[in-house]
């Protein structure tokens, strides 16, 4: 019979919500004397995604981010909205590159430890047990990134929304890319109805991301997000000669489900399984920084992990939006264009950020203020 091993903490998962997790552990003195274990069944040596976010000044991933801007745009079928982000950057980091810092500073601490191995089972006692195919571990507080078997359940009556898209990182021999300014949303090419749109990062003058994203309830071939994306590059960057250095694709959920439920006095879900992803934007990595922080503040308290995590109000928010969404998904254009048209930058980020006063709530429901938004609401009560 394989030997128990016994920790204090068990991150399950080397994903971005694991390693923010493990970092802010490693970095605060509090943790020095406590034995944490990361387990994962991938040494995480490829680079298949980049992350993007905003953020006001100096942040602690500047050291990572391969390009940052101070303008976007959004293009509508009706309008053309160039924002200027002040005071406030969008940064994009390489997955691999915060993969490689997190096990950089990790590896420096004596008292974490790297397991790589799939998780079978989890038990949620007093004294919560993981079973591996190799081994079995104990903990006195475990923090599980998977995403529960009941989100997938089709008898479930959460609104599921999937952000899914694939991009393609293109090279071209000319300067065509204006490197201070990126562009947010495009609708001008769409896939009918739907809430489908282009996102472009230049990271260069002559190389970019270019992306195209579904805000839908199903997905779609591969062959149909590179039909796009080759459209889109000729169509409306005008690009005519280009080579292909990197692909990359995702699918985040966008949903109402209530992972939050599934955190216990003794196993804490972290990440997307924990319902960090935003319900209306699929935004992620600074929610992610903010919930590990409530953490460890819980953790140094005495607290359960999980305390205080979520606002009542944004996920009422989210809700209302994510119903409109479903029913009516070819409502996404309209939405996004009057979110950008009608607020200010600050209080757009404010909002997206769960950081907005009620009066900066008002404002932006007004902005949205409709039909269909009169319908989900009372759909949703």
């Amino acid at each position: 019979m394989a030997q128990k091993e016994q920790y204090d903490y068990i991150i399950i998962g080397n994903g971005i919500a694991g390693f923010q997790l493990a970092i802010a552990l490693s970095r605060d003195t509090f943790f020095n004397n406590k034995q944490i274990a990361l387990i994962d069944e991938s040494h995480k040596t490829e680079n298949d995604k980049t992350i993007s976010f905003w953020e006001k000044g100096a942040g602690k991933w500047d050291s990572i981010v391969i390009k940052s801007w101070s303008e976007a745009w959004v293009f509508s079928n009706k309008k053309e909205l160039h924002l200027k982000l002040h005071p406030y950057t969008y940064k994009t980091i390489h997955v691999l590159d915060f993969y490689k810092k997190a096990k950089q500073e990790i590896s420096k601490k004596t008292n974490f430890h790297f397991i790589i191995d799939s998780v079978i089972s989890v038990e949620k006692s007093k004294q919560p047990k993981i079973t591996t195919v190799n081994n079995s571990y104990e903990a006195k507080h475990i923090f599980d990134s998977r995403i529960p078997d009941d989100y997938f359940s089709e008898s479930n009556k959460y609104t599921k929304i999937i952000q899914h898209f694939k991009g393609w990182i293109i090279e071209v021999d000319k300067p065509v890319f204006k490197t201070d300014q990126f562009t947010m949303m495009d609708y001008r090419l769409k896939d009918g109805n739907q809430t489908t749109f282009t996102y472009v990062l230049p990271l260069s003058s002559t190389r970019a991301l270019i992306e195209f994203t579904y805000f839908t309830p199903k997905l779609v071939e591969e062959s149909t997000y590179d039909s796009y994306i080759k459209q889109y590059i000729s169509s409306l960057l005008k690009i005519e000669s280009y080579s292909i250095s990197e692909t990359e694709s995702g699918r985040i959920p966008m949903t109402d489900f209530p992972f939050e439920k599934y955190s216990t006095k003794h196993v804490t879900k972290i990440g997307t399984a924990a319902g960090w992803v935003k319900g209306s934007s699929g935004y992620s990595f600074k929610h992610t920084e903010k919930k590990v922080a409530s953490i460890v503040t819980n953790l140094k308290a005495g607290n359960t992990p999980s305390k205080n995590l979520f606002r009542r109000k944004y996920k009422f928010y989210d809700k209302i939006f994510l119903k409109v969404l479903h029913d009516e998904n070819e409502k996404g254009e309209w939405i996004f264009e009057q979110f950008y048209s009608k607020n200010s930058i600050d209080s757009m980020f404010r909002f997206l950020d769960e950081e907005s006063t009620f009066l900066e709530d008002l404002k932006i429901m007004k902005s949205l203020f409709s039909f269909s938004f009169i319908k989900a609401f009372f759909k949703t009560l």
